[in-house]
């Protein structure tokens, strides 16, 4: 692993059309488009105010590319990166909460860091997505500016208790609000991918 400075600026997609209830991962729900305008618009704004670059990366799901694609209209840099997508939650994504075996629910909970809720995708899987694309950011293959989800975001927070091999679910904090920025600064150990 190779230490090294990374500035991250990561930010929640628009709440998405349809998810209340529900469990949605990789899901591709859409966002009202004013929302993700307003979104595109704020993250202009602090790119100007901080002289950062104009250059977005988002994942394919509508509920972040559509915000990278006004930025897109508006002379930026938009990347589409398939690291930057949600927990794949198998056959719980996209079904109601209330229709999930709660005997399920606790058994990820219960091996919280490698078990795939759904059968899909376990955290440490995306653990090595995220990583991934840290790496990429810290080469400049990616901005280090994002849209991203909740799940993603909130995983870049506990990077070290996965390291550690101690994340639990009592460890896991409230998802980022839609809409908000999460910083990211500092060393980053990131391991050399391919990009």
């Amino acid at each position: 692993m190779a230490e090294g400075g990374l500035q991250l600026s990561v930010w929640r997609h628009p709440k998405p059309v349809g998810a209340a209830g529900r469990c949605i991962g990789q899901t591709d729900l859409p966002v009202d488009p004013r929302r993700a305008k307003r979104l595109a618009h704020r993250i202009r704004q602090t790119a100007r105010r901080e002289g950062l670059p104009r250059a977005v990366a988002t994942s394919p799901l509508r509920r972040g590319a559509d915000v990278g694609r006004w930025l897109r209209r508006w002379g930026w840099r938009h990347q589409i990166d398939a690291r930057l997508i949600e927990l794949d939650f198998g056959a719980w994504d996209g079904r109601r909460w209330s229709t999930i075996a709660h005997a399920e629910v606790l058994a990820w909970e219960q091996d919280f860091l490698h078990h795939a809720p759904g059968g899909g995708e376990s955290l440490q899987q995306l653990h090595a997505r995220l990583s991934d694309a840290l790496a990429a950011v810290q080469a400049g293959y990616l901005p280090p500016l994002m849209v991203g989800h909740a799940g993603w975001i909130t995983l870049l927070g506990c990077r070290d208790a996965v390291v550690r091999g101690t994340l639990t679910s009592a460890d896991w904090p409230p998802p980022p609000r839609h809409g908000q920025c999460i910083r990211h600064l500092g060393q980053l150990p990131v391991p050399s991918a391919a990009f």
